[in-house]
């Protein structure tokens, strides 16, 4: 079955999920960023911080 397949199966079950960020101090939605904001977001690096 592919990926698509799937999907369409499953797409009475999703749900829209909202990532929110840190934000000065407080967490903010990521979709209430104005255009400019979001591109920032986007371009942002993870990273994963190694146990010593």
């Amino acid at each position: 079955m592919k990926k698509e397949d799937v999907l369409k199966k499953l797409n009475d079950k999703r749900t829209k999920c909202i990532v929110y960020t840190r934000v000065m101090g407080y967490h903010r939605p990521v979709e209430s960023f104005n255009v400019g904001k979001i591109g920032e977001h986007k371009e942002r690096v993870k990273f994963e911080e190694k146990v010593s």
